[in-house]
């Protein structure tokens, strides 16, 4: 991340910041926060009001420091190594200066991982996409063809044992057929016509539990439409939902609401919140960071690529998915811009 920050405070709007921002006047006091910034750092904005920058990081000496060398002319300085005093979290910090006074930006360690884990993940996904369509062009032709040909011969005059073998063929050229396009599913889509959509219309579309479950669903009544794919967001809530029919012991919990502390690549509005959590047994350590991979799965008899569904329909929307474990529960969350036709 690159620690350059507008040189006049009227380039930045703090709220649109999607990282923990600090205003601070020549004396390095704090003079105004975005919401992320009191989340971190646990404290109100009227609380963080009059703060030194020494009082919420540490060591003192490296933040004198910074301080000399970005009054000595320079536009931005940055330190890697330092720490919140209210928390010992580790976070990297970044000052830049303006004619009315300075700007601190801090990147706490955990945040930043999740930002790259995010770029990571979205790499790979693009890479699968591009590979998902070169699958369609090399393979599904050739497939057509010879199940054509197979076909073909099973309508000829044959022996009974010889038809049985086209049968067999075909039935394994079908199923070839079936997990390319399952596969298909992860790549970028031409139709991507988007529509005034209803995000709890869609749960409640794809929520059909087995009699042994209990489903339980807190919604935020004041969540706006937004402007979305239904078919292909449908998909994905499906995908999670039969993900958690299949993982859940007794409950399962869709929860909706506003996220106003959270920030998405290329928007600047609202975004919405969408939970669904189980009470089965969590993801295994070793698998959740590659678990939206395609054919990664936690599942015995699982395609390993539904989740990976989900990740490509959260990029084409502009929004992200995650994954949070904790005892007894699983939740997986997604981050939705609300953009208006």
């Amino acid at each position: 991340m690159s620690s350059s920050l507008p040189t006049r405070p009227e380039c930045l709007s703090v709220s649109q910041v999607p990282l923990p921002l600090l205003r601070l006047d020549h004396d390095a006091r704090v003079t105004g926060s975005n919401l992320m910034a009191q989340e971190v750092l646990n404290m109100s904005d009227r609380r963080l009001a009059g703060l030194h920058l020494t009082e919420l990081f540490a060591p003192h000496g490296e933040i004198q420091r910074l301080l000399e060398r970005l009054r000595a002319k320079a536009s931005s300085v940055s330190d890697h190594y330092l720490r919140l005093c209210s928390r010992d979290m580790p976070v990297s910090l970044h000052l830049g200066c303006h004619e009315h006074g300075m700007t601190a930006l801090f990147v706490p360690e955990g945040h930043r991982s999740e930002i790259e884990q995010h770029s990571k993940r979205h790499e790979i996904a693009e890479a699968m996409a591009h590979t998902a369509l070169e699958i369609a062009h090399e393979v599904k032709n050739p497939l057509a063809a010879l199940r054509g040909a197979t076909q073909w011969l099973c309508e000829r005059p044959i022996a009974e044992q010889e038809r049985e073998t086209l049968e067999h063929m075909l039935a394994s050229i079908d199923r070839i057929r079936d997990r390319i396009d399952a596969f298909l599913q992860i790549g970028p889509r031409a139709d991507v016509s988007m529509e005034m959509t209803n995000i709890h219309a869609l749960i409640q579309e794809v929520s059909f539990a087995p009699d042994h479950l209990q489903v339980s669903r807190v919604f935020d009544p004041s969540l706006p439409e937004t402007l979305a794919h239904p078919a292909r967001l449908r998909q994905a809530l499906e995908n999670l939902w039969q993900n958690a029919v299949e993982a859940a012991e007794h409950h399962i919990e869709w929860q909706t609401r506003m996220a106003p502390t959270v920030r998405l690549p290329d928007h600047q509005g609202p975004v919405m919140e969408v939970r669904i959590t189980n009470d089965g047994a969590t993801v295994p350590e070793h698998l959740r960071e590659r678990l939206f991979e395609p054919y990664v799965t936690a599942k015995e008899r699982g395609s390993g690529l539904g989740l990976a569904l989900v990740q490509r329909v959260m990029l084409e929307h502009g929004g992200r998915v995650s994954l949070r474990c904790e005892t007894g529960r699983t939740t997986f969350i997604l981050h939705l811009p609300v953009r208006r036709e």
